[in-house]
């Protein structure tokens, strides 16, 4: 008596399939949620003006989130993750939001993307400008 038969293009689809999950799952950031969301509790002081260049930015690793100043006394904040591959971005300078992993960049005013791979803006995340102290909203 025979056993099933198994072709091996059953055993190598099978395979592909268990790959391209692998792969995926690869590609998602690090946290609960993927690691998209920033993780800051609203009305946490997130830091002061004072730390925010004109122009430039500050990113909060831990919080997952860049505080950017694109004109004096004018204060945004955005998720910090690369929406290309869900790492976090690395600089921000002269104006713009910079993901050196793959070269993504982005406008420091709005989020959008202005250049590389990034499929689409760094989400919007609001906050509180009190005084000299920026909280999370």
């Amino acid at each position: 008596m025979t056993g099933p038969v198994v072709h091996r293009r059953i055993v190598f689809s099978g395979l592909g399939a268990l790959g391209v999950a692998v792969a995926l799952a690869g590609c998602a950031g690090s946290g609960d949620d993927g690691g998209s969301t920033p993780t800051v509790d609203a009305g946490a002081e997130l830091a002061s003006t004072s730390e925010v260049p004109v122009g430039g930015g500050i990113i909060l690793t831990e919080q997952k989130l860049v505080i950017t100043q694109p004109t004096e006394g004018e204060f945004k904040a955005f998720t910090a993750v690369c929406t290309h591959q869900g790492l976090l971005v690395t600089s921000v300078e002269d104006g713009t939001i910079k993901c050196a992993n793959h070269g993504s960049s982005y406008s420091a005013e709005t989020g959008e993307v202005e250049g590389g791979p990034a499929p689409s803006a760094l989400a919007s995340v609001e906050i509180d400008i009190q005084g000299d102290k920026i909280l999370a909203a």
